[in-house]
């Protein structure tokens, strides 16, 4: 999409607790909005995609690679180097955790009867990430959808008292709560840290079928004295157990407590929880192994020129890692991640030149954040989130991109997130300026909101977004999202995600664009992004801290 020839500047008014964008002119802007060129997103999605990367695991040569190619553009652009100890990059200690599999797991009835449930095929073990030997005996209650959520007026764990106990748990959330609401709550790391401010010393989940996976392991990122600082299985090493039944042995443990199953969980769907303490008694022994590696995020700065405000962040991210070599699929085992995520570091390294050539920078300073170990549950953010390289409380807001979907001209946009806070204001307004519609999640079930690094800094209070297409066509259909759908079945999370694949890159540069002026004006404006008072996540997003 050419944009339109105008030259603007942004002009700023406080209105309440939102954030009014006037337009007007500025060659500055004008300017380096023109730099963005298609084909240097391109040359960056080949280069990164390239089979030579063997997929950017992170701890691999291939991801080496990759950083080495951010920082020599960060380099050239003349972007200032915001890592550790002066250079480009934060490392970000792995772990992957093993479970033994002499596990045992005994279940007592209310007379005392014991029984030994089948590893694989009753249940499943998560890993302890620090404790390599964990033994627990403990008793069960059933906490519904393991939700705590008294402002919304919905409490699973209210009249329990669960302190010591391994809490029962099936995962869902009531109707009637928003999707992105209602993702954030069924997120692993909710229910656990919810079940841990409860006094719970472990979580028992349901499956959503009676075959269980084996885990191939789990990982997670540790702080340089060892203790875990994100982890998919566990929050605190009070919590000693994450373990996930059979849907037939979840659903045997709820009956055999005088439970009927199908009353239960329509009463959890409507909004009504179904809370009870179970007669059991668990006995659970098992061994964890470790493999600990390293990998990095890499940061780069453009420091903002107000006196003040250029002490203040408007982070960018972006994550650089994807699967490396796995399952071959089509005599192709090279998970090259084109799309997922090369797309997106690639604008943002456009955008970093962006920021870089401004004769006038904006007041606030700006972060370019490459992430690791996204693909391994949002890792490399979760660190940077909670280990900042500035002062967290200096930290505004996240823009994050991830798979852009560069597949067709972009026409309208979703803004995952931003209609929580006041970054919708900047959203409404950039896309106004390049003729793009913005729209709601046309797919509210992919939960998409939780399931990328913006939400490692909603948790942490920070007022977050991240871009996705719109559903708008160029043949009036506005049905993007059915393409979108049969892109994802061919190409997503698969080898054919390569730099072969179908792209639009010049839908990259509005992409692009779109992206730069929103973060522009969250730097130029006085006050800082907020959240609407209203929003759950203005309550919830720091209760992890």
């Amino acid at each position: 999409m050419k944009v339109p020839h105008l030259i603007f500047y942004f002009c700023f008014l406080l209105t309440g607790t939102g954030v009014a964008q006037t337009l007007k002119p500025d060659k500055n802007i004008e300017q380096v909005l023109q730099v963005v060129d298609p084909k240097n997103i391109e040359a960056h999605v080949r280069y990164l995609a390239d089979d030579r990367l063997l997929g950017r695991l992170p701890g691999t040569p291939g991801y080496k690679m990759a950083m080495d190619y951010v920082v020599s553009q960060f380099k050239a652009a003349g972007v200032e180097p915001a890592g550790e100890n002066g250079s480009y990059l934060q490392l970000v200690r792995l772990r992957k955790a093993f479970t033994g599999k002499e596990a045992s797991f005994a279940l007592s009835d209310k007379n005392g009867k014991q029984e030994t449930l089948q590893s694989g095929t009753d249940f499943i073990l998560y890993p302890h990430f620090e404790n390599p030997q964990v033994n627990l005996a403990a008793s069960l209650a059933f906490v519904g959808s393991g939700i705590s959520a008294p402002e919304l007026g919905y409490d699973d764990y209210a009249g329990m008292n669960v302190t010591g106990k391994v809490v029962v748990v099936r995962r869902g959330a009531p109707r009637s709560f928003p999707s992105s609401v209602a993702a954030s709550s069924m997120n692993l790391n909710t229910i656990l840290n919810t079940a841990l401010q409860h006094g719970a010393v472990g979580v028992i989940m349901a499956s959503a079928s009676n075959q269980l996976r084996e885990l191939h392991g789990v990982n997670s990122v540790r702080f340089p004295d060892g203790k875990i600082a994100a982890a998919g299985s566990y929050v605190s090493d009070k919590i000693k157990l994450l373990s996930l039944f059979s849907r037939r042995r979840f659903n045997q443990l709820l009956l055999n407590a005088g439970l009927d199953t199908s009353q239960v969980y329509a009463s959890l769907t409507a909004g009504k929880p179904a809370s009870a303490n179970l007669p059991n008694q668990i006995k659970v022994s098992y061994q964890n192994t470790y493999q600990d590696f390293d990998s990095y995020n890499v940061i780069g700065k453009i420091t903002g020129s107000d006196a003040t405000l250029k002490s203040e962040y408007v982070l960018h991210t972006a994550h650089l890692d994807h699967m490396g070599i796995s399952t071959p699929v089509k005599g192709d085992s090279i998970y090259n991640g084109a799309h997922d995520n090369a797309s997106g570091v690639a604008c943002l390294l456009e955008i970093s030149k962006m920021y870089a050539k401004l004769k006038v920078k904006p007041k606030r300073s700006i972060l370019i954040a490459l992430v690791t170990g996204e693909e391994m549950g949002l890792l490399g953010s979760s660190y940077l989130a909670v280990r900042p390289v500035v002062p967290a409380k200096n930290i505004v807001a996240n823009i994050n991109t991830d798979m852009p979907t560069l597949i067709a001209p972009l026409l309208s946009v979703v803004a995952l997130g931003a209609e929580h806070s006041t970054l919708y204001n900047p959203v409404k307004e950039a896309a106004a300026y390049l003729n793009l519609a913005v729209e709601p999640d046309p797919e509210p079930e992919q939960n998409r909101f939780v399931r990328s690094d913006q939400y490692s800094f909603v948790r942490q209070g920070i007022p977050a977004l991240h871009i996705k297409y719109g559903n708008k066509t160029t043949d009036g259909a506005n049905n993007l999202n059915k393409t979108v759908q049969q892109w994802r079945a061919t190409y997503y999370h698969k080898p054919q995600d390569d730099s072969n694949g179908i792209f639009d890159f010049n839908a990259g540069k509005v992409y692009t664009q779109l992206n730069f002026l929103i973060s522009y004006q969250v730097a130029q404006n006085s006050s800082r992004p907020a959240w609407n008072p209203a929003s759950f996540f203005s309550k919830n997003a720091a209760s992890d801290k």
